[in-house]
């Protein structure tokens, strides 16, 4: 168990936890939201830190893994949903050449867009929504999102919810591409958590 696989495994549970946020809620910050939708645009990173702009980003993320794996501490079930579904829709993604390319070129297109829009800007969340629906969700493995039906009804909500999503995808990618294994739950946990305690 690397310090890299863990770091993005925080930044799945980041990701899930802003989710929950907005899908019960209706909330969200603009800077956690750009904080993790800059790692969609970062396709060429020269190290994963930079995936993230620096480990600090995911401080919200170790915390909440370091209570997943705790014995004793609170556990939420819908983060360990929400993240065990990003991880096998990354591995339905991983095996469609075809949906990889789609994939890199509709960021590219979005990467275009942010010479004149930020990236929390509803064009560009919409954008990466719409990336989400078109190229992910046709893989089969959709994700069950948990909250009030009258937020989920709306589409600035939605689009948050899918953009935030495929963030996570592009975490689930990094924890693949560093050698994480579902196994490493069971048989790394310990290890896991000394990794996210120090990365605080």
């Amino acid at each position: 168990m690397t310090e890299h696989q863990v770091m993005a495994l925080a930044a799945m549970c980041q990701v899930a936890k802003q989710v929950q946020k907005v899908a019960q809620y209706g909330q969200g910050s603009d800077h956690e939201l750009e904080k993790l939708l800059n790692c969609i645009i970062e396709t060429s990173p020269n190290s994963p830190e930079d995936v993230y702009q620096g480990k600090h980003n995911l401080r919200e993320g170790y915390r909440i893994l370091i209570a997943q794996l705790s014995t004793g501490a609170d556990k939420d079930v819908e983060i360990v949903k929400y993240v065990g579904g990003l991880m096998q829709l990354e591995r339905a993604l991983s095996s469609k050449q075809n949906s990889l390319n789609e994939l890199g070129r509709r960021i590219d297109d979005v990467k275009r867009r942010l010479d004149h829009f930020a990236i929390t800007d509803d064009t560009v969340v919409a954008a990466l929504a719409d990336i989400y629906s078109s190229v992910l969700s046709p893989l089969g493995h959709r994700i069950q999102v948990y909250g009030k039906p009258e937020l989920l009804k709306q589409q600035l909500t939605q689009n948050k919810i899918r953009a935030l999503l495929l963030a996570g995808i592009r975490s689930a990618v990094l924890w693949r591409q560093m050698g994480g294994k579902r196994r490493h739950f069971f048989f790394a946990k310990r290890k896991i958590l000394a990794i996210a305690k120090q990365s605080i």
